[in-house]
């Protein structure tokens, strides 16, 4: 009877919540916002937030992948940016001018071929040269900026195709499609991470990677696949943000690789890897998406938002320093 009484406390929302802390912030920031602001407790204020946050949540979703491994990607933004650049500008190439509305098949083939090569290129030099991701993917992220003002000249890119323009705003009931996209994404990944041997080897190789090694798991080529994942998420997100704006510019998609990082640490992922799942990120995302556009709506001035971020992820590492050292008996460095 005890043992029964026991496993219903552990169920319980209180527990569940304390469990995942985040969730509790984005419902605090939800009621606040909801008093605050009488445009905010709207339907379609709460479209416009799942289509604002779809874009950063699809690139969150790989990174926490990445991290949960123990990597990082800082070249997010850039391949989002080269990505979009193709899925554009490969409309109006010569050879696809007759296809008509076809011609959107190849561009964001093409596109998200771009993104997993990105990905890979990663990937395949943390495998083989041993060198920190923080070091390889600030390199990535460098180089890859400059690819995309190389490719489009300085200037940006219109898109001709009005189906492809007007993609973003269409919608399947209530719910846009983009907000489907993104949750569709999440759920495919969360079974990823939660049900299958390669999420389990995720969380084994970030957890101690010579265990890992000794376990029998590829550890290099399981990496790899992973930064070949955040490319093609990165390149999606690309898709998607110039279907919204009708054009690419060389700067999209700039400060990208920062907004995710924080929308998963706040989701309880740990930098130093072997912990984390898509649920808390699914609500770090949230969390920014609502208080951005909170404070929109209270015509707060947008700087404010990173003052605000800011402190909130410097509380979170350290009270997550805290706990460790208090869990360990000594300070982790």
């Amino acid at each position: 009877m005890r043992h029964t009484m026991s496993n219903l406390t552990d169920i319980t929302p209180l527990r569940w919540l304390m469990r995942n802390p985040i969730w509790g912030f984005v419902l605090l920031v939800f009621i606040f916002f909801s008093l605050m602001s009488e445009h905010f407790f709207d339907y379609r204020n709460f479209q416009n937030i799942l289509v604002q946050t779809s874009t950063i949540g699809l690139i969150a979703l790989g990174m926490t992948l990445v991290m949960i491994n123990g990597n990082i990607d800082l070249s997010v933004g850039a391949t989002l940016a080269l990505a979009a650049a193709f899925a554009v500008d490969v409309q109006s190439w010569a050879m696809f001018a007759t296809w008509g509305n076809w011609q959107i098949l190849p561009a964001v083939s093409l596109a998200l071929l771009v993104g997993i090569l990105m990905g890979a290129i990663n990937g395949f030099i943390v495998w083989k040269t041993g060198v920190d991701a923080f070091i390889v993917t600030l390199g990535a992220m460098l180089g890859i900026r400059g690819l995309v003002f190389v490719y489009t000249g300085e200037s940006s890119f219109y898109a001709m195709n009005f189906a492809y323009s007007d993609f973003s705003a269409l919608s399947v009931g209530p719910f846009p499609v983009l907000a489907l996209i993104f949750l569709a994404c999440t759920l495919i990944v969360h079974l990823v991470l939660s049900r299958t041997v390669h999420g389990r080897n995720t969380y084994a190789v970030g957890g101690n990677r010579e265990a890992a090694v000794n376990a029998g798991i590829r550890v290099g080529p399981h990496m790899m696949v992973n930064f070949m994942i955040i490319g093609f998420l990165a390149a999606l997100s690309g898709v998607l943000l110039s279907t919204q704006m009708g054009a690419a510019t060389p700067n999209l998609g700039r400060d990208y690789e920062l907004w995710v990082i924080t929308a998963v640490v706040l989701g309880g992922t740990k930098l130093t890897g072997g912990k984390g799942d898509i649920i808390g990120t699914l609500g770090g995302v949230l969390a920014i998406g609502i208080l951005r556009n909170g404070m929109n709506l209270m015509q707060v001035p947008a700087f404010y938002v990173y003052v605000i971020l800011g402190s909130i992820l410097i509380a979170v590492l350290f009270l997550d320093k805290r706990f460790n050292r208090t869990a360990n008996g000594g300070l982790r460095l």
